[in-house]
């Protein structure tokens, strides 16, 4: 979805049940897992997912259903000229230069979430942080005086 589609539909109102009841093969789909026919031994094990996309879906992902079963369709197809398919794919990869993860994130947060990033550095998850490696100094330094 363009970000004018996704701001559309915000102001409608998603309700994934439109989709899950107006497309029989997505409703198959969310039936299959719903079942445990992925996952016979543990039936339940999908059953937050199903929960999250019935009832939480923040990221309209079945508003984009038909819409990617069209481009995995044209994809195929395309597969199937490998001159084509080629040409396409080293275009693709001389266009990657570009891409940028910190750029394309920015991008995503300015344009469908509205928010300004923060290039705050976050502390790597082993390493304390600032104020907790502070603080431990601090209590370092008083048990010596302690002492």
């Amino acid at each position: 979805m363009t970000v004018d589609e996704v701001e559309e539909l915000k102001k409608k109102g998603y309700n994934a049940y439109d989709y899950y009841n107006n497309i029989p093969e997505l409703q198959q789909c969310i039936d299959h897992i719903q079942s445990g026919f992925f996952s016979p031994n543990n039936p339940d094990q999908f059953k937050d997912l199903v929960n999250i996309l019935m009832h939480h879906d923040r990221f309209y992902l079945f508003a984009d259903y038909e819409f990617y079963i069209k481009c995995k369709d044209s994809v195929g197809k395309l597969y199937q000229k490998p001159t084509e398919w080629t040409k396409k794919a080293l275009l693709n990869i001389a266009s990657s230069g570009k891409f940028s993860s910190d750029r394309t994130i920015a991008e995503y947060g300015r344009e469908i979430w509205g928010v300004e990033p923060s290039w705050e550095k976050l502390p790597a998850p082993h390493e304390p942080r600032e104020t907790e490696a502070s603080e431990e100094k601090l209590k370092k330094k008083n048990t010596v005086i302690k002492d």
